[in-house]
C-alpha cells in the first residue's frame, strides 16, 4: 500500500550562492521538482511514496534517480528517456532580494511524459494521488495529467493540489490561469500561496481560501503566506498558523511544497476525511507543515532539506 503517489516534474535546481563583479552568478545544484520535494516530506516522517515522470538519461536524470532511491521514493514509475534533456530551473535575485525563475525546458523530459507510459498499478496502491501544474504547461504531459487526476477519481483516491505558479513556464497568463483552475475543480485537498490566490481572483487570503471552497468543491484549503505562517479552511472550521521567528533564512526554494507534504502526512494520521476535521485537528496540522517547511530554508535545496520528525516536534515544543 501507498501513501501517497505523484505525477510531476523532477528537476535540477541551480540555486544562487554568490555573484563575481560583473554580476553573474556562482550557483549550486540541488535535486528538486514540486512533486519530488513534496514526496519527500511525506518519506521523511515515514510515509511510502512513488513518483511518476520523466527524465533524460543523462547525469543529471541519473543523479536524480539516485537521490530519489537513497530518500526512499519508490522509482519504478520514473522513466529515463534518451530523447530528451532533463529538466533544469536556475533561480536567480533581483535588486530586491526576490527570487527569479529561468528553466532549460524546450522540451524538457518531464514534459513528454504520456499517459500510456504510467505504471497505474502504482496509482491503484495509493490512498492519495497528488499533482501540480507544471505538468500541464506542455503536451502530452498535460494530457497524461488529466487522464491521471481522472482515473485515480474513479478509483476514489484522495486528491491534493499545489498550483506552484512559474509564469515563465506558459504561454500566457490566460492560459495558466485556466490551467490552474482547472487543478482546484479536481482537487479535495489544496495548497495554495497567497501571491497565488492574488493572481487567480484577486483576494486576499481568507476571502480566496472562501472562494476556493464554495466554487470548486474543495473541502481543505491551506493558503500559505511565507515568513507570516499560513491560513487553513474546510466546511468545519478556520484558523491562522503564524510563521515561525529566529531562524536563519538560507534557501527557501521547496518550502512551499515541503508544507504540502508535510501537511498531508499529518492529516492521513488522523484517519479523518479532510471535511470531517475540526480547528483543533486542523491547527495542529497547520503547525505541523509550518515548522516543517520553515525549517527546510535554514538548509539548501528541496528534496534534501526536509528536517527530521524529531526536529519538527522539538522546534514545535518551544
Amino acid at each position: 500500500m501507498m501513501d501517497v503517489v505523484a505525477l510531476g516534474e523532477l528537476l535540477i535546481d541551480f540555486a544562487t550562492q554568490s555573484l563575481d563583479e560583473d554580476g553573474y552568478p556562482t550557483m549550486a545544484a540541488h535535486p528538486g521538482g514540486a512533486p519530488a520535494n513534496f514526496l519527500a516530506a511525506v518519506t521523511r516522517f515515514g510515509g511510502k511514496t512513488a513518483l511518476l515522470g520523466k527524465v533524460g538519461t543523462d547525469a543529471f536524470g541519473k543523479m536524480l534517480l539516485g537521490t530519489l532511491r537513497k530518500a526512499g521514493i519508490e522509482t519504478r514509475g520514473l522513466l529515463a528517456d534518451d530523447r530528451y534533456f532533463t529538466t533544469l530551473a536556475f533561480v536567480t535575485f533581483d535588486q530586491h532580494g526576490n527570487r527569479e525563475f529561468s528553466f532549460s525546458r524546450k522540451p524538457g523530459a518531464d514534459t513528454r511524459l504520456t499517459f500510456e507510459e504510467l505504471d497505474l498499478s502504482l496509482i491503484d496502491q495509493a490512498r492519495v494521488f497528488h499533482f501540480g501544474t507544471l505538468s500541464l504547461t506542455d503536451e502530452p504531459a498535460r494530457s497524461a495529467t488529466c487522464q491521471a487526476v481522472a482515473y485515480a477519481k474513479k478509483q476514489g483516491k484522495l486528491i491534493t493540489y499545489d498550483p506552484n505558479l512559474r509564469k515563465p513556464l506558459w504561454s500566457s497568463l490566460e492560459e495558466a490561469r485556466e490551467q490552474l483552475i482547472w487543478g482546484l475543480s479536481q482537487a479535495d485537498v489544496v495548497k495554495i500561496s497567497d501571491e497565488e490566490v492574488e493572481f487567480l481572483f484577486g483576494l486576499g487570503v481568507e476571502a480566496g481560501a472562501a472562494h476556493i471552497l464554495e466554487t470548486y468543491g474543495v473541502k481543505l484549503v491551506f493558503v500559505t503566506c511565507g515568513a507570516e505562517g499560513c491560513f487553513f479552511q474546510n466546511p468545519r472550521a478556520k484558523g491562522r498558523i503564524p510563521g515561525i521567528t529566529g531562524l536563519k533564512v538560507i534557501d527557501t526554494t521547496g518550502a512551499g511544497d515541503i508544507f504540502g507534504g508535510s501537511a498531508v502526512w499529518k492529516l492521513l494520521q488522523t484517519g479523518k476525511k479532510p471535511e470531517d476535521l475540526d480547528e483543533k485537528a486542523l491547527g495542529e496540522i497547520a503547525a505541523f507543515a509550518c515548522t516543517s517547511a520553515s525549517l527546510s530554508t535554514t538548509r539548501s535545496g528541496g528534496i534534501s532539506s526536509v528536517p527530521s520528525y524529531e526536529e519538527v516536534l522539538e522546534r514545535m515544543a518551544r
